[in-house]
C-alpha cells in the first residue's frame, strides 16, 4: 500500500470499479461473438482484462482463471521487452517464458491514451488472451500428449508489434499464419481479439473523458489499495500458524514417476507466505509450469479462501508472498516443454493450496474437484473440404463437495471456466461423431456433501485417419475428500477399435486413430466433504 493513500470518494470508486469490470466483460462478449473457432465462439476459452499505466491488473471479467491470474504477472515483462507503445500499437505474444502461458494462448495488448493528439498521455492497457486451436508444432492442436521441449509445441512468438500506429504489420501476420495448420481460422480469431482490445481501449478512453484522466488513474490506485486493505483484514481473521500440504500429478508424460507439489503456508497477522520448497524439479515431460501459472493458481485459491467480493486485481496479492524454488517444475526455464503446465499443473497447484487452506479454514474450503482439464485434441484432413482441421477441448468433471452443499456434476472446475462444445456445433465443424456424452454415474466421492459426478465423452473419427492427443491427470491419484469425506473416482481414457475391442490409454498420449475408431474420456468425480451419515 502506498504511503500517501489516494483520496477518492467511495461512490466514484464503486462507479469506476463496475465500469471497468463491465468493460472487460464487454470485451469478452465481442471476442466470443466475432471469433471463428468453436474453441472461442462456443467454449469461450479466452479472457480479457484492464491494466494501469504500470501494467498492474486493475479489473477483469469472470472469464478463465488460469488466463487472468497469469496475465497479472506476465503483462509487465511483455511490455518491458517492446518499449514504449504509441497510440495504435498492438503487441502480440505467446512465448511462455515472457507471456506466462503456453503457446496456444496468444495475447494481444494495446495501450490506451487520453488527451489531444499532440499531448496524449498513457493511462493504461487492455489485453485479450485466447486459446487458439492450433499454433503449429508436432501435433494438431499444439497440445501433444508427450513433448519434451517447447519447440515441439508450436510457433513461439516473442513480444512483437502486430500493429504499429494503427497499421497492420503484414510480415508479422504472414509469419504467424505460415506456421499453423488452420491459417484462415487463426486470422479470424486474431481479428476477434483485435476487435476486443479496440473496444476496450475505446471504453477506457470514454471513461477518461467522462471522469477526467486524473480521476481515472487515481481510481486505479484506489482500487488496488482497497483490494489490499480488504485482503489484509481477511488475513488478520485467520488463525496464525504454519500449515503443510502435498499432492501429486500422476506423471509427466515422459516417465511414470509422480510429480510432487509440496507447500508450506505461514499465516501471520498481516501476510500469507506460501513456500513451494520440496516440490519436484523441472521435468522432461510437458507438465512444467512457468512462474505466472503458479501465481495464477495461488490467486484463484486465495479468492476461494477469502471473499469473492474483494476486487480481483493486483492489490489482492500484495500481502501474499509466493516462494517458488529455482529449478523446480513450478518455475520452468527454457526450453522446457510447458503445454500441460496450464491444463494440469495449474489444477494440482490450486488443489494443494486449497488443501493447505483447509487446515485452518475448513468451513470455507471444498474437497478436491476433478483436478484435471481432460484436454483432447484431434486433427487431420477434413474429407468434406480437403483442408486441415484442428479440434481442441477440455472436458468437464465433478466438483468437490462443499461445506455448504454437494459438488456440482459435469462442470469445469477451479482453474478453468470454459463451456463445452455442443454436439451439434462439434459435428458441423469437424469430421467427428459424438458417440457418448453423459454423466459418469457413481464417480462422486461419498460424504455428508457428496462430490459431483464426472462425464463420459466419446468421439469417433470419420473420413480419414486423425492424430489424437490427450492431456489428463487424476488417473492414479484420486481427487481427495475432506473432513471425513471419501475420495472421488479417478478418470480413465480408452480407445475402441473398429472390431469393438476396448483398450486403456494413458493419461498423456498422442496416437493415430483410423476412421471408425473411437476415443473415450471418463472424467474424475469430486471428493466428498464430511463423513457420510446413515
Amino acid at each position: 500500500m502506498k504511503g500517501d493513500a489516494v483520496s477518492i470518494d467511495p461512490i466514484t470508486l464503486e462507479v469506476l470499479r463496475n465500469a471497468l469490470e463491465a468493460t472487460a466483460q464487454e470485451m469478452g462478449g465481442v471476442l466470443k461473438l466475432t471469433s471463428f473457432s468453436p474453441n472461442i465462439k462456443e467454449r469461450m476459452d479466452a479472457s480479457c482484462a484492464i491494466f494501469d499505466a504500470e501494467a498492474q491488473l486493475v479489473a477483469l471479467a469472470e472469464h478463465v482463471p488460469i488466463h487472468l491470474g497469469s496475465m497479472l504477472r506476465a503483462v509487465a515483462p511483455t511490455l518491458a521487452s517492446v518499449g514504449a507503445l504509441a497510440p495504435g500499437d498492438v503487441v502480440v505474444v505467446n512465448d511462455p517464458f515472457v507471456g506466462g502461458a503456453h503457446l496456444p494462448d496468444i495475447t494481444l495488448i494495446a495501450p490506451v491514451h487520453a488527451g489531444s493528439a499532440n499531448s496524449a498521455a498513457l493511462i493504461g492497457y487492455v489485453a485479450a488472451r485466447a486459446h487458439h486451436a492450433d499454433v503449429g508444432g508436432m501435433e494438431p492442436g499444439s497440445m501433444p500428449g508427450r513433448s519434451t521441449e517447447v519447440y515441439q509445441e508450436g510457433l513461439v512468438i516473442p513480444p512483437l508489434r502486430l500493429y504499429a500506429g494503427g497499421e497492420l504489420r503484414e510480415d508479422v501476420l504472414r509469419m504467424i499464419l505460415a506456421n499453423v495448420r488452420t491459417p484462415s481460422e487463426r486470422r479470424g480469431d486474431l481479428n476477434a481479439q483485435l476487435a476486443a482490445v479496440n473496444l476496450g481501449a475505446r471504453r477506457l478512453a470514454e471513461l477518461a473523458g467522462r471522469h477526467g484522466p486524473r480521476v481515472l488513474t487515481q481510481g486505479f490506485d484506489a482500487l488496488l489499495d482497497y483490494a489490499e486493505r480488504r485482503m489484509v483484514r481477511r488475513i488478520s481473521q485467520l488463525p496464525p500458524g504454519t500449515y503443510w500440504a502435498e499432492d501429486y500429478l500422476d506423471d509427466d508424460g515422459s516417465s511414470d514417476e509422480p510429480v510432487r507439489v509440496e507447500l508450506r503456508v505461514d499465516v501471520t497477522p498481516d501476510r500469507l507466505i506460501l513456500d513451494f520448497a520440496g516440490s519436484s524439479p523441472q521435468r522432461r515431460g510437458n507438465i512444467n509450469a512457468v512462474a505466472p501459472m503458479t501465481h495464477s493458481a495461488v490467486f484463484f485459491a486465495v479468492k476461494v479462501l477469502t471473499d469473492a467480493t474483494i476486487p480481483a486485481n493486483a492489490g489482492l496479492l500484495r500481502p501474499i508472498d509466493i516462494k517458488i524454488p529455482p529449478g523446480s517444475f513450478l518455475d520452468a526455464r527454457p526450453p522446457a516443454a510447458v503445454c500441460a503446465g496450464n491444463t494440469e499443473t495449474s489444477q494440482r497447484i490450486s488443489d494443494t493450496v486449497l488443501k493447505a487452506f483447509a487446515r485452518f479454514a475448513p468451513e470455507r474450503i471444498p474437497a478436491a474437484s476433478q483436478g484435471t482439464m481432460n484436454l483432447i485434441g484431434i486433427g487431420g484432413t477434413d474429407p468434406r473440404t480437403g483442408r486441415p482441421y484442428a479440434y481442441i477441448e477440455t472436458i468437464a468433471g465433478g466438483q468437490g463437495g462443499r461445506p455448504m452443499g454437494e459438488g456440482m456434476d459435469a462442470v469445469q472446475c477451479n482453474m478453468t471456466n470454459t463451456m463445452n462444445t455442443p454436439v451439434e456445433a462439434l459435428e458441423i465443424a469437424y469430421p467427428l461423431r459424438v458417440e457418448r456424452y453423459e454423466i459418469r454415474e457413481g464417480s462422486g466421492g461419498a460424504g455428508r456433501h457428496s462430490g459431483g459426478r464426472g462425464v463420459v465423452r466419446a468421439l469417433t473419427v470419420l473420413g480419414h485417419a486423425a492424430r489424437v492427443s490427450l492431456q489428463s491427470d487424476r488417473r492414479r491419484f484420486a481427487p481427495y475428500g475432506l473432513n471425513g469425506g471419501s475420495d472421488g473416482t479417478p478418470g480413465r481414457n480408452w480407445l475402441r477399435a473398429r472390431d469393438g475391442i476396448i483398450r486403456p490409454l494413458p493419461g498423456k498420449v498422442s496416437l493415430t486413430l483410423e476412421p471408425g475408431e473411437t476415443v473415450g474420456v471418463e472424467t474424475p468425480g469430486g471428493g466428498g466433504w464430511g463423513p457420510a451419515t446413515g
